[in-house]
């Protein structure tokens, strides 16, 4: 039997010598960054896969450096979707709770969610009932609630991207992302300003474009922006946030592998 297939840096990595490894890596991501050490703790209970790299700037002549650590999850559901809506959302919570306490043992500043991370992703199926249950309220629905709790503990900002239900506007549905700071307040939120329609791939069965800008928040690390999933194939979008002020700009995304490479085909074509 054959050895299952990890990944293609792997792969690369086992068949490639050495110097032509590099070289490809090159062509692939650009310049080589030199990894992290980072520790998952002495059990690995979820199996977690940490990758962690550094980015280097120029020294500036007047201000000290200036060193932030920012974290990146993507995850898998945890229950069958045919669990009860509760259960399958209250799992997930539990997972992501675990994987930012590895987080800040490995000394993140900033972390940021997939999108739409507490909940299956649904939007491919076009289907209202149930995903739309999973919606709730960005400053006080039960994810940001506990995640609050985990901001404040850990010193940590939180990037959350959820599917938003605007109750103060006829239970409108949004694809949000929640800040919450590193004392646990919410800071504001950033909504989806694009939304993607490409054959049966249509989001707006679920939500519209965001009414909120391009917002930019200014946190202890740093300031920070999302453009959400479907907005990087926008550069008008980087632009925006850029002109706003921010020093990183986040990209939470999710979706399934043949259209994600159609639509980065298409944005290149363009």
């Amino acid at each position: 039997m054959s050895q299952q297939f990890i990944s293609v840096e792997e792969s690369l990595k086992k068949h490639l010598p050495e110097e032509d490894r590099k070289e490809v890596f090159r062509i692939l991501y650009g310049r080589e960054l030199p990894e992290l050490d980072l520790t998952v703790g002495a059990t690995n209970p979820l199996n977690l896969e940490l990758k962690g790299y550094s980015f280097s700037a120029e020294l500036e002549g007047l201000r000290p450096p200036r060193r932030v650590r920012v974290g990146l999850i993507q995850n898998s559901i945890v229950l069958p979707t045919t669990e009860p809506i509760a259960a399958q959302r209250d799992a997930l919570l539990s997972k992501i709770g675990q994987i930012i306490g590895v987080a800040h043992v490995n000394g993140v500043n900033i972390i940021c969610m997939q999108e739409a991370w507490n909940m299956p992703f649904a939007f491919c199926t076009r289907e209202k009932h149930p995903w739309c249950e999973f919606a709730e309220s960005a400053e006080n629905g039960p994810t940001t609630v506990f995640l609050q709790e985990l901001a404040k503990r850990y010193n940590m900002v939180i990037v959350s991207s959820i599917l938003e239900r605007d109750e103060d506007h006829g239970d409108t549905i949004w694809n949000t992302c929640v800040v919450i700071s590193n004392s646990g307040k919410v800071m504001g939120k950033s909504r989806k300003n694009h939304i993607p329609r490409v054959g049966d791939f249509n989001e707006s069965t679920y939500y519209m474009e965001g009414n909120l800008g391009h917002p930019v928040f200014e946190t202890q690390f740093g300031k920070i922006a999302i453009n959400i999933c479907y907005g990087r194939h926008h550069p008008q979008n980087w632009m925006m946030y850029g002109i706003n002020g921010a020093e990183i700009v986040f990209n939470p995304s999710a979706t399934v592998g043949g259209l994600r490479l159609f639509l980065f085909h298409s944005s290149y074509d363009a």
